[in-house]
């Protein structure tokens, strides 16, 4: 699989402006030049976290591509995010983890944050000297919200927070956390019951046990957050005081779904790229591989589950870019882009035979990395059941539409990037 730069394919022309287009080459120009040399050494060494790239990516301001000018970002939107995360996930989808992990509670302040607040946390983002994390899912909840057991309790004019969070994105990397706690009883619904707060990782009483290396996304930690009695204070909240629902679900939905799309995609791309690669020079009954037509057949599976899934991609955040309701399809292409991609994944392994497990060939590592695309922001089961809603016109709440007023003044610049 090449790492050197491409052109986006014509099927993306109607998503993309030129600006895209320079992003599109700079991505692939980063992920050939610092990126792939450093892939080996992050597989050799599961249990080290990947900081060099999180730091390049940090100085080019990427972490802050949807971050308005204002606050120093680069003001470029949800595509031009899509295109970095998509670009660099097709060469490690590690470092594409690192980068996407950070852009959600992004998303999150800029929605729901004062102005004061996105002044106080954002120019850090964007200069580089700050990466974020978003902590909701718990060891037992899981991703229920509605079961989140740790708790935040106002004292005096300072919020204390006690409880555990696991699977947490660059939890290592990060310099504060955005935490959703409960804040209210048992009694009180779960739509009034949590709050979301930012907590510094310096601050006493928060803890991050050793990076494990988990099944794929070496160099990536989504680690586990100890919170003991760690205070914050009353500024600290983002959002209301019982709006840590809407923070956590709109966060998911708006952010966490297109990114783990984009990851997805990039993976897929270079499962694809793998394997045609492969069987065009894999000799056999006097040619190649590749002119076999049931393996061609398989190939063609392929290709059309991996053009059907980057439109699905770029189509949703272009909508979520023009202030159009979209959660639906927010939701769509997170679900069937892991769907695809996995598919992808596993007839590849396939086509490739006995090959496809000696322990150092790519393809091992895009099938581990694709299975961490499927529970974050919710697993295949939580996509259709939300899909299922928009089929009965049930879906309570369009975040792409509720919040699409208030981000228009972050709607991108078409003269950023």
């Amino acid at each position: 699989m090449s790492a050197t730069p491409t052109t986006p394919p014509p099927a993306l022309r109607p998503y993309l402006t030129a600006r895209h287009d320079l992003l599109w080459q700079e991505a692939d120009a980063f992920a050939a030049e610092h990126v792939a040399p450093r892939v080996a050494r992050m597989e050799a060494a599961p249990g080290r976290v990947e900081r060099k790239v999180a730091g390049l990516m940090a100085a080019r301001g990427w972490f802050a591509v949807t971050v308005p000018a204002v606050f120093g970002g680069l003001g470029a939107g949800q595509v031009a995010k899509t295109v970095l995360v998509h670009r660099i996930a097709r060469v490690s989808a590690a470092a594409a983890a690192i980068l996407q992990a950070t852009l959600i509670p992004v998303g999150a302040l800029l929605h729901f944050a004062t102005y004061e607040q996105k002044g106080r946390w954002l120019p850090g983002v964007a200069d580089g000297s700050l990466l974020l994390s978003i902590a909701v899912t718990e060891p037992l909840a899981g991703g229920h919200i509605g079961g989140i057991e740790t708790t935040a309790e106002r004292v005096g004019d300072e919020w204390v927070i006690t409880g555990s969070k696991i699977h947490i994105g660059n939890s290592h990397l990060a310099g504060a956390h955005l935490v959703v706690a409960r804040t209210a009883g048992s009694g009180v619904s779960t739509s009034q019951a949590l709050t979301a707060f930012m907590v510094e990782a310096d601050r006493p009483g928060l803890s991050v046990p050793d990076h494990r290396a988990g099944l794929g996304l070496h160099g990536f930690s989504a680690g586990r957050l100890d919170l003991d009695h760690v205070r914050v204070p009353e500024d600290n909240v983002v959002g209301e005081v019982g709006q840590g629902l809407a923070v956590a679900q709109s966060s998911s939905i708006l952010y966490g779904r297109p990114n783990l799309a984009a990851v997805s995609l990039g993976i897929h791309e270079a499962v694809v790229d793998t394997t045609t690669g492969r069987l065009k020079t894999r000799a056999r009954y006097r040619g190649a591989l590749s002119d076999l037509p049931v393996l061609r057949d398989r190939v063609g599976g392929m290709e059309a589950r991996l053009r059907a899934g980057r439109i699905l991609a770029y189509q949703a955040v272009h909508l979520l870019d023009q202030g159009l309701p979209c959660d639906a399809d927010l939701i769509n292409s997170k679900y069937l882009g892991h769907q695809w991609a996995m598919q992808s994944a596993q007839d590849a392994m396939e086509l490739h035979g006995a090959h496809a497990l000696d322990r150092d060939y790519i393809l091992q590592r895009l099938w581990r990395d694709i299975q961490h695309t499927y529970p974050p922001a919710g697993t295949g089961e939580v996509q259709r059941i939300r899909l299922a809603d928009a089929a009965f016109d049930e879906d309570p709440i369009q975040w792409s539409e509720r919040l699409a007023a208030e981000a228009a003044w972050a709607r991108p610049d078409p003269t950023a990037v």
